[in-house]
């Protein structure tokens, strides 16, 4: 099992490319399904998810190819392929979810696996079903699986409004892309906002799909018969951007994030200026520039839906916080479960408590490398942002979560100065 060892107390300096974003290409990659001809997608970063969508679509019969420019994938979804994402393929990785809508929406069934994945807290599969048996379809869970159908006499999904119980990002992809070759129109009233959602809302309209408002909590999607191919390169990620924002916060330094968008990332960028850090926007993307963690004052937030405050970022924020001068409370009312870095921090010399959905964040004058393990996506990110502080050693064991969301995070971090070798 591979570790990262670091070796903390450099600054950073130079020049970052950011990826495109995990959450923008697995639901993308799934939008491939619709359609028969052949679909392009570019910047696709090279990370585990990724992988793992790609296998679980080559085995229903995707056709899929790394083909010449960097993160290029093309796929071709003949009307051949089996519906059927096995719990082998699933159980590492909940965004499979992503397969139900365009599968349904296509070829009328599907037999889908409940998805595993992360242990940041519950994120059930019902407001899916809720959604998709609005627009006509007959959904039981039987050994495990989602199994879908339409009923009979159907050979298309029905326009409906759905309005979930709550906010799901998940949930609107998957409503998105089954409205999209429905009959009639479909409203979705408290459609997730995230960058994500409209850039897969812009790669069906390519393929030819109608629809209005995405970006927004209301969107209006009229379905056509049939979609067809396209290309589109997938949105920078935002939440690598932020993570890269925090870490050279934390060290000090001057780096600037090619391609990071700052209009996606407003609720972060606000914090980190408050916190001292100067945050500008130039040509390439992003410029942030930082004295280092020791000059900046702690920042009190509160996670929330887009455009509040990212659940994604909360763990490298609160990285930047435990070395910054004052106390800070963050709040975290997306995941139940989503502190466990806190205890790994602790061993590095944090001085954190929790109550509830509550942490209390005491700055202290210096961190002190040791042995970490990290326990999600998320929080290994911290992790690193932590051990780039610390002064000594310190080694991120269980680094598969890293890769799971982050293209190649240390040759990028090396690049600009800091000292950190993934050990086999």
């Amino acid at each position: 099992m591979d570790k990262l060892l670091i070796r903390g107390g450099r600054t950073l300096n130079g020049t970052v490319a950011i990826s495109g974003a995990k959450n923008a290409a697995l639901p993308e990659l799934c939008a491939a399904l619709l359609t028969a001809d052949p679909v392009n997608l570019l910047n696709v970063p090279r990370l585990q998810d990724v992988a793992t969508m790609r296998k679980l679509l080559d085995h229903m019969g995707v056709q899929t190819q790394t083909h010449g420019e960097r993160g290029g994938i093309s796929l071709c979804a003949p009307a051949s392929l089996n519906p059927e994402a096995p719990y082998e393929l699933v159980k590492t990785m909940r965004a499979s979810v992503l397969v139900l809508g365009p599968l349904l929406a296509r070829f009328g069934r599907a037999k889908v696996s409940l998805p595993g994945g992360c242990a940041i807290g519950s994120r059930p599969v019902d407001q899916h079903i809720k959604g998709l048996c609005a627009m006509g379809a007959e959904i039981s869970v039987e050994h495990g699986y989602m199994v879908a159908k339409l009923p009979a006499g159907r050979t298309r999904l029905q326009g409906a409004r759905i309005a979930t119980d709550m906010v799901t990002v998940t949930g609107t992809e998957n409503f998105l892309m089954a409205a999209a070759l429905a009959e009639g129109e479909t409203i979705l009233e408290n459609a997730a906002q995230e960058p994500e959602i409209p850039d897969l809302a812009e790669m069906l309209i390519k393929m030819g799909a109608k629809i209005e408002g995405h970006g927004t909590s209301r969107i209006r999607i009229q379905g056509v018969e049939a979609l067809h191919g396209c290309t589109h390169q997938v949105v920078a990620d935002r939440i690598e951007t932020g993570t890269f924002l925090c870490a050279v916060a934390a060290t000090g330094g001057d780096v600037v994030l090619n391609h990071g968008r700052m209009d996606h990332l407003e609720a972060v960028v606000e914090k980190l200026r408050d916190a001292g850090a100067t945050v500008t926007a130039v040509p390439e993307g992003i410029r942030v520039q930082s004295p280092g963690a020791a000059q900046l004052k702690a920042q009190s937030f509160r996670t929330t839906e887009y455009p509040g405050f990212p659940t994604d970022m909360q763990a490298q924020f609160m990285a930047l916080n435990t070395v910054a001068q004052g106390t800070s409370k963050v709040t975290e009312t997306i995941f139940e479960n989503r502190f466990m870095h806190v205890n790994e921090m602790v061993r590095l010399g944090a001085n954190i408590q929790i109550d509830g959905k509550v942490s209390m964040v005491e700055g202290v004058p210096r961190l002190s490398g040791a042995t970490v393990m990290a326990t999600d996506l998320r929080a290994s990110a911290s992790l690193v942002i932590a051990g780039l502080v610390a002064e000594g050693d310190t080694v991120v064991d269980r680094i598969y979560h890293l890769d799971r969301g982050y293209d190649q995070m240390e040759a990028k971090l090396r690049a600009i100065g800091a000292d950190i070798q993934r050990l086999k």
